[in-house]
């Protein structure tokens, strides 16, 4: 077997007999009894006006061996347990993990199942209701589940990113996730792929319970004796995983109250700007609109104002923007987009890099972002209305500073309130929003028009508060037995790099435990 690279235009990309043609070229060997072949990566490179696509190939002379992974999964019923608590994807790459390595994972998850999470996702759309166990943060799979499924990651654990797309694939994910450059699930197939992980750690005699939340700790002598679920049911145990995700702020005040230490920490904050993805396609695709041979088109952009980064995250093609709060009188987006990508609207966060440096009480104060981040959050609500609509400007308004009296369709279904950005953020943010707008149309002719829509706030990219441990034990730096696990603790970043540090924080435990 060997490994052939070369680039072709996108319709090319989709003939096989061109690939193969192109393959027999390449090799400089003869092949007399045929050619096998088989996608390795693929990449778009849009950067001249004649688009291409990167092509690798694995080829053979006889046939390939299968290009997936195979798991020994192990019963585990009367193992050793390990608590899990939360069930995003770090939790549940976590359990994944004990499988393999004969423990017994306990999972608390303090929201729904994820066909149970259809329900008041419903109503919070339609309605603007909001359920605050149960919502696009809270619930089986995490936010990754219903707020996109992207896969991208810049983890240089490249057997570990292999890994956990080859585990995805096991569970029903499409193989095409091993080869494209910038993989991606969608909202639409990720439920499907939870419920199998799910029903693979129940068989197996894992644990999972739903609607069952961490609300107290017990330590002595510096190590983990108990934790308490929901108030009333206590539990001993030696070891947590404490994979909460970056939205779980009662945890940070759990540690503060119970003196574990926290710590402030730098994260990102500012507003969702959306596009018509046509418009995009056009930009990126040089006039040309995407089609059979070429996905929406993405973009990221970034910029440097004032001594701080600007950058867009999360960038949807074909995407919905949706309500992302987790408490009540509060509002908060993210976006999404399904499997086909196939929405008329291209959203992507704009942020602003926010340091615990940036206030005056930085020093004594571990919830200094944390606090800041709520403020946006609860201005927002207010200047909305006192609902879960979004304040929202459009582009050129917002660049010129006039607030905007009629706005293009958006795909936020709870609908918009016209505010002035300079009204929700303070002046270190928004100028530097402004700023970097002007320089991305430079990069983008047309970036800046009123047929974009900025949507505020996008203030959940990270969580502002670091729970630190250990390097090389991956426990809390204080506490034996917890062991601060991926987004919520400050750790990763996006469902690929939380799924490799809840197996990281697997394989570190068995030594841990006592016979």
């Amino acid at each position: 077997m060997e490994t052939i690279s070369f680039q072709c235009s996108p319709e090319q990309a989709q003939d096989n007999q061109f690939i193969e043609n192109t393959l027999r070229e390449n090799a400089g060997i003869h092949y007399p009894k045929g050619i096998y072949f088989r996608w390795k990566k693929k990449s778009i490179d849009a950067r001249g006006r004649n688009i291409k696509i990167n092509c690798t190939f694995d080829i053979s002379a006889s046939e390939l061996p299968s290009h997936l992974q195979s798991f020994n999964f192990l019963t585990v019923t009367h193992s050793k347990p390990v608590i899990i608590i939360g069930a995003g994807p770090a939790g549940l790459f976590a359990a994944l993990r004990c499988l393999e390595l004969n423990l017994k994972p306990i999972i608390y998850e303090r929201g729904k199942d994820v066909r149970a999470r259809r329900f008041d996702l419903a109503q919070l759309n339609k309605e603007g209701i909001l359920n605050p166990e149960s919502n696009y943060c809270f619930g089986e799979g995490g936010a990754g589940t219903y707020s996109d499924g992207k896969l991208y990651t810049r983890s240089k654990k490249r057997g570990d990113v292999e890994r956990v797309l080859q585990l995805l694939v096991h569970f029903g994910a499409d193989d095409a996730i091993l080869v494209d450059a910038h993989p991606h699930i969608g909202t639409n197939k990720l439920p499907q792929i939870i419920e199998a992980i799910r029903e693979k750690i129940i068989e197996c005699g894992g644990e999972v319970h739903f609607n069952s939340k961490l609300t107290d700790i017990k330590h002595e002598e510096k190590k983990l004796r108990s934790i308490q679920i929901n108030n009333e049911h206590w539990i001993d145990t030696k070891n947590m995983i404490l994979a909460t995700g970056h939205s779980a702020r009662d945890i940070f005040s759990l540690f503060h109250k119970r003196q574990i230490r926290i710590e402030s920490k730098p994260f990102a904050l500012g507003v969702r700007i959306e596009h018509q993805q046509s418009f995009i396609d056009k930009l990126q695709y040089h006039n040309r609109l995407s089609d059979q041979y070429l996905p929406p088109a993405s973009y990221s952009l970034v910029a440097q104002i004032d001594g701080k980064g600007v950058y867009s995250f999360c960038m949807c093609p074909g995407g919905i923007i949706a309500p992302c709060a987790t408490s009540k009188e509060e509002v908060v987006t993210n976006g999404w987009s399904p499997s086909k990508r196939n929405n008329p609207y291209a959203n992507s966060g704009f942020v602003v890099s926010i340091d615990p440096s940036d206030f005056k009480e930085y020093k004594s104060d571990p919830f200094v972002c944390l606090d800041f981040q709520k403020s946006i959050e609860k201005k927002c609500w207010e200047l909305a209305g006192k609902n879960q609509k979004v304040p929202a400007q459009c582009l050129a308004d917002f660049v010129d500073r006039k607030k905007s009296e009629a706005f293009p369709k958006t795909s936020y279904f709870i609908g918009v309130t016209s505010v002035e950005m300079d009204e929700v953020f303070p002046e270190f943010v928004i100028e530097r929003i402004r700023k970097a707008c002007i320089e991305f149309e430079n990069k983008m002719p047309g970036f800046i028009t009123n047929e974009a829509v900025i949507h505020a706030p996008e203030s959940r990219t990270s969580s502002p508060i670091l729970i630190p441990r250990d390097s090389s034990t991956l426990q809390h730096v204080e506490i034996e037995g917890i062991y601060p696990c991926a987004e919520g603790a400050g750790y990763a970043g996006g469902i690929v790099s939380a799924a490799i540090d809840g197996m990281r924080c697997i394989e570190v435990i068995p030594a841990t435990l006592t016979v």
